[in-house]
């Protein structure tokens, strides 16, 4: 059994709150930091990020990004999607820090069925992350292309 929603499935204004949290670690920012090449000193250097608007070391935000759109594929991709169309509109209002625990939600923003595939359609996601203060640390909308529940009854043979 599949944990992602179908196309028809996923209604325009509902909101999935994702779960579990995650308390962001140094290893997890160390490591998502180099995997990823990058070299900035914000998130690799305390004494250096000392002096910075910030006071202290930052998470890496694409980390962040990653981690909102991530916890949310079971609820809603996984096995029901073929793939990322795009990213629009990413805002970072708040520095992540190592050991705050962040926590997701998505909302459905808007879809269409698409005009080559007629087994598909297109829905658009809005992430949102937030801290254990509540606070905003980041919002994406995502376009992702998504199968249609007849298309994967066709696919088996129903």
């Amino acid at each position: 059994m599949l944990g992602g929603k179908y196309y028809e499935e996923l209604k325009v204004g509902d909101v999935y709150k994702h779960r579990p949290g995650r308390t962001v670690t140094e290893t997890d920012n160390l490591l998502f930091t180099t995997l990823t090449h990058n070299t900035q000193s914000l998130h690799l250097d305390e004494e250096y990020s000392k002096e910075t608007m910030y006071g202290s070391r930052i998470v890496n935000s694409l980390f962040t990004l990653s981690f909102v759109v991530g916890v949310g594929v079971g609820d809603l991709t996984e096995g029901t999607t073929l793939g990322n169309l795009g990213f629009e509109e990413t805002v970072f209002p708040a520095p992540v820090r190592i050991g705050d625990t962040l926590r997701a939600e998505t909302e459905i923003i808007g879809k269409r069925e698409s005009k080559s595939r007629q087994n598909t359609g297109i829905v658009w996601f809005e992430h949102r992350g937030y801290n254990q203060l509540g606070e905003l640390v980041v919002k994406t909308k995502r376009l992702g292309l998504m199968l249609k529940k007849t298309a994967e009854s066709q696919v088996a043979g129903n």
